[in-house]
């Protein structure tokens, strides 16, 4: 893939940048700026060398048109805070106004187009409907350069289609996130361990797929462990449970059995009445909830086994948290999993967090990120790596 450097001198040019601005929003505030912070390496370079920087993202799930709580605005205000220097928003996407916005640039400014995805052709599952946002995105520049690791999973016009029009590089973010994931791919230092958590089995059975090839430990956490424990026959009361994996999970323990990869699962649950903040809080054995409770996090001694699993790690991915840490009651587990992440890095292994709620989790609960190896911005794609599926953004920009 070619680099910000293979595409020479960028004075005066007008560059397109893809990034990931799908950031979590109360209201019009941003409750985690990680995504607009991991933008800036590629960003602030690219305004050094003089180009004109253009930067095209989505936010939520429009419907393929405008819609106020999805616009940009609060991207493009605290992008501006971050940089250091004004952040021009155009009011549409391709439009008048993004015309307008591009051509008023000079050298050393950015502009923000508005909402991607406010274009039902940026996800059109037809290849000409996408192809022609894709021209009128290129019309805006000269070059491109693909910085949303999040999105590079999706064959979407401002990810795939665009690549194919413009001279085109890999960004700084995108980069760093590829050659990440390959330590933890391709030859992984031993032991390697992955931690799954998130509420559903169903999003990560190709991930556990692969990865019973692979890792040595995997350890499960999340509303998925629901499904695994009754794999195993045992009652798990009104927990989150999918019976229609329940017979695939079998299939994962007699085949991590036999491939000798170790399978952790939690001995003990914390369980509560309600999926509540304020829900009374109760320790149980993870073989014998009670009928009528909901398990919301591991329990203790799971926190300590599950720590004890981590710390001799020399390679750890984690993906998804262990409970539902929103709610101070319920964050022990994840707490404790990001702590035995730390742990690990301090003993030479190299950490991933692997994106989406597991990288909000990190922050929400105060760790320093400098303790982890990487802080993937990418839930989905870093799963698709994890799975070794071929990802069209990636596979784009190998010339």
């Amino acid at each position: 893939m070619k680099t910000i450097e293979d595409l020479g001198d960028l004075r005066g040019k007008r560059v397109l940048v893809r990034s990931d601005f799908n950031v979590p929003l109360d209201g019009t505030t941003i409750t985690d700026d990680g995504r607009v912070r991991a933008a800036l390496p590629t960003l602030q370079a690219l305004l050094t060398a003089g180009a004109r920087v253009v930067v095209t993202a989505h936010l939520g799930r429009p419907k393929g048109a405008p819609e106020d709580k999805y616009s940009l605005k609060p991207v493009a205000d605290r992008l501006a805070e971050v940089l250091g220097q004004p952040v021009a928003l155009a009011t549409d996407v391709v439009g008048d106004s993004a015309k307008a916005t591009v051509a008023a640039l000079q050298d050393g400014e950015i502009a923000l187009l508005e909402n991607i995805r406010f274009d039902p052709r940026e996800t059109s599952k037809v290849d000409a409907e996408r192809a022609e946002l894709a021209g009128e995105l290129a019309e805006l520049a000269d070059v491109f350069v693909s910085d949303g690791f999040g999105v590079v999973h999706r064959k979407q016009a401002s990810v795939y289609d665009v690549a194919l029009v413009l001279p085109h590089a890999v960004g700084k973010l995108v980069l760093k996130e590829v050659a990440s994931l390959r330590k933890a791919t391709d030859d992984p230092a031993r032991p390697y361990v992955v931690v799954l958590g998130g509420s559903k089995v169903s999003d990560k059975l190709g991930v556990i797929a692969n990865l019973l090839t692979k890792a040595d430990r995997l350890l499960i956490g999340g509303g998925m462990l629901f499904t695994f424990l009754a794999a195993k026959g045992y009652s798990v009361g009104n927990s989150l449970l999918e019976e229609d994996q329940i017979e695939t999970v079998k299939g994962y323990l007699a085949q991590a059995e036999e491939a000798g990869v170790e399978i952790v699962l939690p001995t003990d649950i914390v369980v509560a009445d309600e999926f509540k903040a304020d829900s009374p809080a109760q320790v149980v054995a993870a073989d014998a909830i009670p009928d009528g409770k909901i398990g919301l996090d591991i329990g203790p001694d799971s926190s300590a086994l599950f720590a004890s699993k981590i710390v001799d790690a020399k390679t750890v991915v984690w993906n998804g948290p262990a409970g539902v840490f929103e709610f101070e009651a319920f964050s022990g587990g994840t707490r404790a999993v990001a702590q035995a992440l730390v742990d690990a890095g301090a003993n030479g292994g190299f950490t991933i967090v692997g994106g989406g709620d597991s990288a909000a989790a990190v922050r929400t609960l105060g760790f320093d990120e400098a303790g982890f190896g990487h802080i993937s911005t990418g839930g989905g794609a870093s799963l698709e790596f994890l799975e070794g599926k071929t990802l069209p953004g990636i596979a784009v920009l190998e010339d």
